[in-house]
């Protein structure tokens, strides 16, 4: 009897001993990097007016069609609404648990959740829900939301949402407000960031069993806005919830002033404009300068009734370009890629359609300290880059890669010559002016446009490719249609991006875009099918960086092997913003570092 009363005594004193889960003390706000710049007693962002006056209403005008409110499956990625959950008009009807500032390259405030508690090494977080947050009909978010939320992803969401479970190990309810997700070895440093970003859906107003069909009835949410009118195709009104529950939550004060919102569709950007002239859309944000220097010239503008102002940012620019999709046996060879990469002729179209007014496209991250241009690999770069040699050219890895630059006279005959001569170095040959691959079968692909300037790029392009006896074919179609095709990879070359966004701070959203898995998930946006072991060991070492020097070091790593992959031919940026808007709006006087947000801006009192 006394040994077993030892014995238990000893057990007792270990089980007491052994040391839990290192957990920090629950916190208002989380970065992927350092610390959050804003203390706990923040009122709110310092890019808004806290005292914006709160009243009327605002039109915006976008092009295409819509016939789904559900922006969480697969089907949505084509036609759903505008507005319920929008990096460009706000989240108006569903919010995620914690809210993004800005200003900030990568950091997360106190939203549904007033606070996240994180373990140091990063895999376990705990949120603790605002006991405030409620749903429009007026149910509590409970932790059973957030569990059902992920179980319906799972299931029947799309991507990325439907993959966020498999790095999940537990996820499990810890209180009447708090739910914990404890994480697995597929997850890495940033997962804890990306879960707090989630959007959350109430349980008691979705049925899973029919979760993945489109609907047109207005959905429930805990956001700021409930939906008061769909027109199928045509528009969708949002109006103000008088009874908002986080209308006094710092990182939403100073947000949200129109009582209603409306989102009208058109069929082009023609008729669009036409609307903006006529006063019913309240902003245009052409991105062409010349294109919008002449539309501006209309009476509402002299008058100065219309007001055009730009707005600088601090973030790498968006990627725009001619982007190949390598699953194709035409594109699969990234020495034919790079040849077609030479001949886009920037200097021209610079010249001729953009008033001189724009920068030749480099990097993935031009402008920052993750671009590869001008930075020589380092010791961490290539150790990165050792199991995989020869992937990176040795311009792009002293970081002194350029794009050809030709003469801008359109016909630059040195560049020409260039291309063609390294066609040829791979069997490729011009036979009655045509080029034919090794096989001795016609060279040639189709770019899919879905607008007037589309057309007139891809045009741009034509012509110089077809100097050297590659038939380039150009098919437009409208938003819905080129949408369908991007989601089932069936296009040859497309107008695309890198994105969505740029940012500071890449992560997780960067296997999306470029790893092998997504290259093989329909409705994913790596449009161009990269699978290269290189990339996705690339993408694993930056988010699983721990210090700030290994982080640089891995996203440098990506931008060498983008750029030496070819995927796409990146053409212009202008790091401005531009808009133009009708002088009844206001805007804060700060613009943050990701551009101004329309979400904050608002009507002057009558």
């Amino acid at each position: 009897m006394g040994r077993v009363l030892v014995w238990l005594i000893t057990a007792i004193s270990l089980f007491t001993l052994s040391p839990r889960p290192a957990m920090s003390e629950p916190k208002h706000a989380i970065a992927m990097q350092g610390e959050p710049a804003l203390p706990p007693d923040y009122t709110h962002f310092d890019y808004v007016n806290p005292d914006a006056p709160k009243g009327g209403s605002i039109t915006y005008c976008v092009v295409g069609s819509f016939d789904n409110l559900n922006p969480f499956i697969l089907k949505s990625l084509r036609t759903t609404a505008r507005g319920m959950m929008d990096l460009t008009y706000g989240n108006l009807v569903f919010e995620p648990l914690m809210q993004r500032n800005y200003d900030e390259a990568f950091s997360l405030y106190g939203l549904l959740a007033d606070s996240a508690d994180m373990d140091p090494e990063r895999k376990s977080i705990e949120f603790h829900l605002n006991p405030r947050a409620k749903w429009s009909d007026g149910e509590p978010v409970t932790p059973e939301d957030v569990l059902f939320t992920y179980d319906v992803f799972t299931d029947k969401g799309r991507p990325p949402y439907n993959a966020r479970m498999s790095l999940i190990a537990k996820l499990e309810k810890t209180g009447d407000h708090s739910v914990r997700f404890t994480f697995n070895d597929k997850a890495n440093r940033e997962t804890p960031m990306i879960i707090a970003l989630t959007p959350i859906l109430p349980k008691h107003a979705f049925d899973k069993e029919t979760f993945d069909k489109t609907t047109l009835k207005p959905l429930i949410g805990s956001g700021p806005y409930t939906i008061a009118q769909v027109a199928p195709g045509q528009r969708i009104v949002f109006k103000r919830n008088p009874d908002y529950w986080g209308k006094d939550v710092p990182a939403k004060r100073g947000f949200d002033n129109y009582d209603q919102i409306t989102i009208e569709y058109f069929l082009n950007a023609n008729a669009k404009l036409e609307a903006f002239k006529k006063g019913l859309c309240a902003v245009d944000d052409d991105g062409d300068p010349v294109k919008r220097e002449r539309d501006l010239d209309f009476p509402a503008f002299h008058r100065g009734e219309v007001v055009s102002e730009t707005f600088d940012t601090g973030i790498p620019p968006v990627v725009t370009g001619f982007l190949f999709n390598t699953r194709l046996p035409k594109f699969s060879n990234p020495v034919v890629r790079r040849a077609l990469g030479m001949l886009y002729d920037f200097e021209w179209a610079n010249k001729n359609l953009f008033g001189g007014k724009y920068t030749r496209t480099m990097s993935y991250w031009q402008n920052s300290e993750l671009s590869a241009l001008g930075h020589p690999a380092d010791d961490r770069e290539k150790a990165l880059l050792a199991p995989y040699p020869g992937r990176v050219p040795p311009d792009v890895m002293d970081g002194t890669w350029k794009p050809p630059v030709t003469d801008g006279s359109g016909q630059d005959r040195k560049v020409l010559k260039t291309a063609f001569d390294l066609l040829k170095s791979i069997g490729y040959h011009v036979q009655d002016g045509t080029m034919l691959d090794p096989d001795g079968k016609p060279f040639g692909f189709e770019i899919l446009t879905a607008s007037q300037d589309e057309e007139r790029l891809a045009g741009i392009y034509q012509r110089t490719l077809e100097k050297i006896g590659i038939n380039v074919s150009i098919r437009s179609l409208d938003g819905d249609q080129i949408q369908s095709r991007k989601q089932r990879f069936d296009f040859e070359a497309l107008i695309g991006s890198s994105g969505f966004n740029n940012s500071l701070s890449p992560g997780f959203e960067q296997l999306g875009r470029w790893s092998s898995e997504a290259a093989r998930a329909e409705g994913s946006f790596n449009l161009a099918g990269v699978a290269d072991p290189a990339v996705d060991a690339a993408i694993d070492a930056m988010l699983r960086a721990r210090s700030k020097e290994d982080y640089v070091a891995a996203v440098r790593v990506l931008d060498r092997l983008l750029i030496s992959g070819n995927y796409m031919v990146p053409m212009q940026y202008n790091t401005q913003q531009w808009l133009a808007y009708w002088n009844y709006l206001e805007h804060p006087k700060k613009t943050p570092i990701f551009g101004y947000q329309l979400p904050t801006w608002w009507r002057k009192p009558n």
